[in-house]
């Protein structure tokens, strides 16, 4: 991908209709490589980077979690947040379903459903995040407070190092 031109993911299409400030952030992807590659490729700290996960619950109803990248999501603090008896992460055929998106190229936004979205509360916290625009190998840096106002997004404290 030429590093001027800007992908018209559906992502990008949410970020202009809504009137998001946001800087493209394309780099040489690495399958598997995850947010690792994305901030040693951007030279930026991974905390940034900002991974895009699908999980599901046992009845099978979808949502979108956002974690740093150098932590994970603790699956057993987000049933308890949520209330529900068990969550885990979609299969990739089921991530593409629901969001449009293939993995590694998982946006929270412009989702072919609308999911509920759920943002660590320390990703709130930063002065600039790097998050995936719809793409492998593509990322768009914005504000966070953006993650609130577009997507609705509900913060939580499920992160484990």
């Amino acid at each position: 991908m030429a590093k001027d031109k800007i992908p018209a993911t559906p992502a990008v299409r949410v970020l202009r209709a809504q009137g998001v400030s946001f800087t493209p952030r394309p780099y040489d992807y690495e399958d598997k490589g995850g947010t690792a590659v994305a901030a040693r490729e951007l030279k930026v700290d991974e905390h940034r980077v900002i991974k895009t996960l699908v999980l599901e619950d046992e009845t099978k109803s979808p949502l979108v979690v956002l974690m740093h990248g150098d932590r994970q999501v603790s699956t057993k603090a987000l049933a308890r947040v949520l209330g529900v008896k068990q969550v885990s992460p979609c299969d990739p055929a089921t991530v593409t379903r629901h969001t449009g998106y293939q993995v590694g190229g998982v946006s929270p936004f412009g989702t072919r459903r609308d999911l509920p979205v759920y943002v660590q509360q320390g990703i709130l916290k930063l002065p600039a995040i790097l998050i995936n625009g719809g793409k492998r190998g593509f990322l768009v840096e914005m504000a966070p407070a953006e993650l609130l106002r577009v997507l609705g997004a509900k913060p939580v404290d499920v992160a484990q190092e």
